[in-house]
C-alpha cells in the first residue's frame, strides 16, 4: 500500500441529509463505482455563441483529458487494489471508471463510508472532504460515486385542485402542440434528422403509451430510444411516480416539434448518475443530440462546489460542440423549497453555460393568448424558481440586465401552471401536468425548430437572446411574484426575458447571428425507434 501523504481535494466536503442517522458502517465487501473526472488539458474558452462549432475529435485533441494523466489515474487504481473500466470514451469524457470494495475504496480516496437512514430513503453517505495522494491531486476536477445520496427531484406538477394525487381534468390545460400553436412555434417543420438528448433520474416510459398518445394527437409518435448510464434503467411504474417526468418530457418535446429523435438517458439519482448522463449526452456520437432537456434538480446548498463546478464545465463543453441546454428553474418559487427564510435558486438551472426556463400561468381564448403572468399558486404550493446564485458570477450577457454581481435565474419562460399544464398520458392514465419541468422540453422543441428554420444549430443560444426585447421575439411578462421577487419590465427574477413569439424571434435571431464560415452540417440520422 502507497505511503504518500495524502491532500483534500478543494469543494468535496459533505455533512449527512438533516434528519439522517447512522445506521453503521458501509460493508467493507460491498462493491462500488466510481466516476474520477480529469481536468481538461487547456483551460475552456469563456462560454460564447460560436459561428463555428468543434468536431468531438477536434475536442478531445484541445480540450480532453491528457492520455498520460489517465495513465497516471490507472496507476492510482492498480496501488489501491481497484479495477478501472474501460469505456472508450475517457479522452473525451475526461472519466476514469474505478470499481473495488468499500474498504479499498475509503483507503484510495481517504474516508469513511456509512449507511445512512432517511425519511426519503437510505443512502451510503460521506461526511468531510475526498482526500488522495498529493501527486494524483492536480489532475482531478472530481470523484464522484462514493456517496449515492439522492441530489435532485423532477419538477413537474400535477393539476389537483383538492390537493391530492389523481386530478385528471382541467377546462384551462392544453395538450403541448397547443401550447406550441399559441407561442407561434413554426407549423410544417420537420424536425427528422435532429434529436433531443433528455436527462431522467428515475421513472421510465412505456413505447405503448407514446403510440396512443402521438395516435391521439394526429402527429407522428417520435423515435425514441432509452440511453442506460451508470446500470440505470427505463423502469416504469405507476403514474403517481417520475414516471411522470419522463412523460411529459417525451410527451411535450415530440409534440411540439414532430418528427425530432429523442434519446431518454437514464441515470441513477446520484451526483456521478446526473454527472455522467450528462457528459455522456453531450459526448454521445451515436444519437448526436443537437438539444439537452433536464428537468430535474436541486438547491446550490445540496451540491457540493465540486459537483456544481465540473457539472457546468460539461455545460460549458456543450457550448463548444453546438449543442443547447435547457433546465428547469424549479417549482418552490424563491425559496427553492428551502425552510431557512432565504432566497435560494435550483441547480443546474444556475449554470451560466445553461438556458434557464421559469413558469407561467396562461390562459388562451379565440386561438391566442388571452393573459400570462407569473406561475404562482399559493393553494397548492408551487411557484416558478428564481432568484440570484451564491455560486456563479453574472455571466458577460446578463451585464445590462440587472444590478448586481450574480447569475440571475431564470432565462426564459413558459407555460407551466398546472391548472393551465399539458394533457398527458402516463402509465395508461390521462394527466394534466405542469410545473416548469414542462418548460425544459418546451423550449428545447422550439430549438430545434429554430435550428431547422435557420438551417444551423444554435447552441449556447443566451448571448443571442438578451440582446433581444419585446416585442422583436419575446413577450415580457410583468405581472405576477414567485415569492420575494415581482416581475416587470425588462428581465426579472421570475420569468427572465419572457416567453417566446416564436416567428419574430427566428426572424431577430437570423438578424442577430454571425455569418457561417462553412455550410451547416447536414442532419444527422434520428434515432430509432427503441
Amino acid at each position: 500500500m502507497p505511503n504518500s501523504r495524502k491532500i483534500p481535494l478543494a469543494g468535496t466536503e459533505k455533512i449527512a441529509l438533516q434528519g439522517a442517522r447512522v445506521i453503521g458502517p458501509t460493508d467493507p465487501h460491498q462493491l462500488i463505482e466510481v466516476s474520477v473526472v480529469l481536468k481538461h488539458r487547456q483551460p475552456l474558452p469563456p462560454a460564447q455563441h460560436r459561428a463555428q462549432h468543434l468536431s468531438h475529435d477536434e475536442f478531445a485533441g484541445t480540450y480532453g483529458a491528457r492520455p498520460e494523466d489517465i495513465d497516471k489515474i490507472r496507476q492510482f487504481a492498480r496501488e489501491y487494489n481497484l479495477q478501472v473500466l474501460e469505456r472508450g470514451d475517457e479522452v473525451l469524457r475526461r472519466t476514469v471508471t474505478l470499481a473495488g470494495t468499500a474498504g479499498n475504496m475509503e483507503k484510495a480516496f481517504g474516508t469513511e463510508l456509512n449507511e445512512y437512514e432517511h425519511p426519503e430513503g437510505s443512502y451510503r453517505g460521506r461526511v468531510g472532504a475526498i482526500q488522495v495522494p498529493e501527486e494524483y491531486a492536480p489532475l482531478i476536477a472530481g470523484v464522484f460515486g462514493l456517496d449515492d445520496r439522492p441530489v435532485a427531484h423532477p419538477h413537474f406538477r400535477y393539476h389537483t385542485p383538492k390537493g391530492t394525487f389523481g386530478a385528471r381534468v382541467s377546462s384551462l390545460s392544453f395538450n403541448p402542440n397547443q401550447v406550441g400553436a399559441l407561442y407561434g412555434f413554426p407549423a410544417n417543420v420537420d424536425s427528422a434528422g435532429q434529436t433531443i438528448a433528455i436527462i431522467e433520474l428515475g421513472g421510465g416510459y412505456r413505447p405503448a403509451d407514446i403510440k396512443n398518445y402521438f395516435q391521439k394527437l394526429g402527429i407522428k409518435a417520435p423515435p425514441v430510444k432509452a440511453v442506460l448510464v451508470d446500470h440505470a434503467h427505463n423502469r416504469p411504474t405507476t403514474s403517481n411516480s417520475a414516471d411522470g417526468e419522463v412523460m411529459l418530457d417525451i410527451e411535450v418535446a415530440g409534440a411540439v416539434a414532430p418528427g425530432v429523435g429523442i434519446a431518454v438517458y437514464f441515470a441513477p439519482n446520484t451526483d456521478r448518475g446526473f454527472q455522467d448522463a450528462l457528459s455522456t449526452a453531450i459526448h454521445d456520437q451515436l444519437n448526436k443530440p443537437c438539444v439537452v432537456s433536464i428537468s430535474w434538480g436541486g438547491p446550490e446548498n445540496s451540491w457540493t462546489p465540486q459537483s456544481m463546478q465540473t457539472f457546468d464545465q460539461v455545460a460549458q463543453e456543450a457550448a463548444l460542440l453546438g449543442i443547447t441546454i435547457t433546465v428547469a428553474s424549479g417549482d418552490n418559487g424563491s425559496s427553492d423549497g428551502v425552510s431557512d427564510g432565504q432566497n435560494h435558486v435550483d441547480f443546474p438551472a444556475s449554470s451560466p453555460n445553461v438556458l434557464a426556463c421559469g413558469g407561467t400561468r396562461l390562459t388562451a381564448a379565440n386561438g391566442a393568448i388571452a393573459q400570462e403572468t407569473v406561475w404562482n399558486d399559493g393553494a397548492q404550493g408551487g411557484a416558478t424558481g428564481g432568484g440570484f446564485s451564491v455560486i456563479f458570477a453574472k455571466p458577460s450577457y446578463q451585464a445590462a440586465a440587472f444590478a448586481g454581481s450574480f447569475r440571475g435565474v431564470p432565462d426564459v419562460a413558459g407555460d407551466a401552471d398546472p391548472e393551465t399544464g399539458y394533457n398527458i398520458l402516463v402509465d395508461g392514465q390521462s394527466m394534466v401536468v405542469g410545473g416548469t419541468s414542462a418548460v425544459a422540453p418546451l423550449w428545447a422543441g422550439l430549438i430545434v425548430l429554430m435550428n431547422q428554420k435557420l438551417g444551423r444549430r444554435l447552441g449556447f443560444l443566451n448571448p443571442l437572446l438578451y440582446p433581444i426585447n419585446p416585442p422583436n421575439g419575446l413577450h415580457d411578462i410583468t405581472q405576477g411574484n414567485n415569492g420575494a421577487f415581482s416581475a416587470g419590465p425588462g428581465w426579472d427574477a421570475t420569468t427572465g426575458k419572457g416567453t417566446p413569439m416564436a416567428a419574430q424571434l427566428i426572424t431577430a435571431l437570423a438578424a442577430a447571428l454571425p455569418a457561417q464560415a462553412a455550410a451547416a452540417p447536414a442532419p444527422q440520422k434520428a434515432v430509432s425507434a427503441d
